[in-house]
């Protein structure tokens, strides 16, 4: 009988389930932001139950990018099986943490250029995913757009983090663009937090007609405060993803991210089923989204042309 009870004890012992390191720059609500979403319904898909067969251990830097390499430094210390995390300051964080532990980067814009994988085909290291570009040429589209929107802009305002390694190529090809639509095109460096309203303020006295928000950690982290600065300067302004749109911003034409994010699940899936981050191959977006905000428009005074309205994906009134 004794010996009955044990087999049965430990039998019922669960045992050691998968545990997913999820490395945000975002604030402590990205737990719960669709990004987030996302990814949990990506494992839904593939079987994965939080709290039974797979768990996910969340650390978020809380739009404080300098605490990035603790928090991943944290998650490698824990032992987790794998790490998620996307943009370049949280990639690079926790690929300065750990050479061992996979990564999974559901979203970067150059992962070859800013030195994550060696290449697209054949990543090598222990770092893989998706990319948020379909190339460079993205750029020069949402130029396009932004010109079909406010026909009369002459001079654009481009808004960067420099220290974002990636928008130094954006920003030129942002440029040859602008020259085949005859148009200017002025860089305002925001380099912290502190810089933000200098930036606006500087657009608003070089009399610019609109302005383009470039992807990063940093302004991810800022969106309602670049959304409101932008209204308040009465700027029409094109955004590189699509939650700055749905906190009120004007226009974005941008990689469905969410889209990402839910595919990054399978990568994870193929992970803990053995497959190496070197040996798999990253992939592009499939997903691309005009998005629309009536409202952002309503309150600079600026009415849509329809030629443009008719092709959004989505309007928000």
């Amino acid at each position: 009988m004794l010996f009955a009870l044990c087999t049965s004890a430990q039998a019922q012992q669960p045992g050691k389930i998968p545990r997913i390191g999820y490395l945000s720059p975002g604030s402590g609500a990205a737990e719960h932001s669709p990004r987030a979403q996302a990814f949990r319904q990506g494992l839904r898909d593939l079987g994965y139950v939080e709290g039974k067969n797979i768990a996910i251990e969340h650390r978020d830097a809380e739009g404080k990018l300098d605490r990035l390499p603790d928090l991943a430094a944290e998650l490698v210390r824990m032992k987790v099986d794998v790490i998620v995390t996307g943009g370049n300051s949280a990639i690079r964080a926790a690929k300065k943490a750990t050479s061992a532990i996979p990564i999974v980067m559901p979203h970067t814009a150059d992962p070859v250029g800013d030195g994550f994988v060696v290449s697209l085909a054949r990543p090598g290291g222990n770092i893989t995913g998706l990319t948020s570009s379909a190339g460079y040429e993205l750029f020069g589209k949402r130029l396009e757009l932004l010109k079909e929107t406010i026909p009369k802009t002459d001079r654009v305002a481009v808004l960067r983090d420099p220290a974002n390694l990636g928008t130094a190529q954006s920003l030129k090809e942002t440029e040859t663009a602008a020259r085949s639509l005859k148009v200017d095109v002025e860089s305002l460096e925001v380099r912290n937090s502190k810089d933000f309203e200098a930036a606006f303020q500087a657009a608003v006295a070089k009399h610019v007609d609109a302005l383009m928000v470039l992807a990063g950690g940093l302004f991810n982290s800022h969106r309602s405060r670049i959304v409101n600065l932008a209204a308040k300067s009465r700027l029409p302004a094109m955004y590189s993803e699509q939650e700055y749109v749905l906190v009120g911003g004007l226009v974005s034409y941008a990689t469905n991210i969410e889209d990402l994010y839910r595919r990054a699940a399978i990568y994870v899936d193929k992970i803990l089923k053995g497959a190496k981050p070197a040996d798999l191959p990253i992939e592009q977006p499939r997903k691309f989204e005009l998005v629309i905000n009536l409202s952002a428009a309503k309150q600079i005074g600026l009415t849509i042309p329809p030629s443009v309205l008719y092709r959004a994906d989505k309007v928000i009134r």
